[in-house]
């Protein structure tokens, strides 16, 4: 346990110096625990952008048995993933992961460069208008986390899903039964919303998260 630790320590000081060669010092900086299959113990590193958490790499010490299966029984690991677009979108200050994947010529073009090295600020574009819509429902007993509802958010909603925000938590004083409220913005790149849209994703997610992470709704 002793050499894991070692390891742990290596791996998160050897990230944090790449994230300020990247990006400078003063950058402010979390680690989450969190769970990939062929690590542990497991990390994410998330990096405070425009006032909110960004993630922007996981990592992990190596399971021994995926270490001695590559004939390095004598050795410990550590192994991370990078996600690029959450880099850039720190490094050029764009609001928006959905841009990259987006063929709107306006955000294309600021970073068609003659020169690799020219320095490049992200232009913001003009938004189609956003729908907001909230959700709140009682928790199940155990078994739930945060991270799963946004993941079947966006399972769910795709592109068409901005962002989705904790708003509220209540907890009721005789049930001791705790509420989450959600609330989700919904906003496409290249066109208006109809409130007729984004009410069929709303009700798909709404009846998603009472079949699959067992809550309760309060809709």
């Amino acid at each position: 346990m002793e050499a894991v630790k070692l390891v742990e320590f290596d791996l998160k000081q050897t990230l944090t110096r790449l994230m300020t060669h990247l990006f400078g010092d003063g950058l402010d900086i979390r680690w989450v625990d969190c769970y990939f299959p062929f690590t542990h113990p497991s990390f994410e590193m998330e990096i405070n952008f425009h006032g909110e958490w960004l993630e922007v790499l996981g990592c992990g010490v190596m399971e021994q048995q995926l270490v001695n299966s590559a004939g390095a029984q004598d050795r410990i690991g550590w192994a991370f993933g990078l996600g690029l677009e959450r880099l850039a979108m720190i490094l050029y200050d764009i609001p928006d992961i959905r841009l990259f994947w987006s063929e709107d010529e306006r955000f294309l073009k600021q970073f068609r460069l003659s020169d690799i090295n020219q320095k490049v600020k992200f232009q913001p574009l003009s938004k189609y208008p956003a729908v907001i819509n909230d959700i709140s429902f009682w928790l199940p007993s155990e078994n739930y986390t945060e991270n799963d509802f946004y993941d079947l958010v966006r399972t769910i909603g795709g592109d068409l899903v901005e962002k989705v925000d904790l708003i509220d938590k209540f907890e009721h004083p005789k049930t001791r039964k705790t509420s989450h409220c959600y609330r989700i913005t919904y906003r496409h790149m290249e066109r208006t919303l109809s409130q007729k849209e984004v009410r069929r994703v709303h009700q798909a997610v709404q009846e998603a998260a009472v079949q699959l992470l067992a809550v309760e709704g309060r809709f």
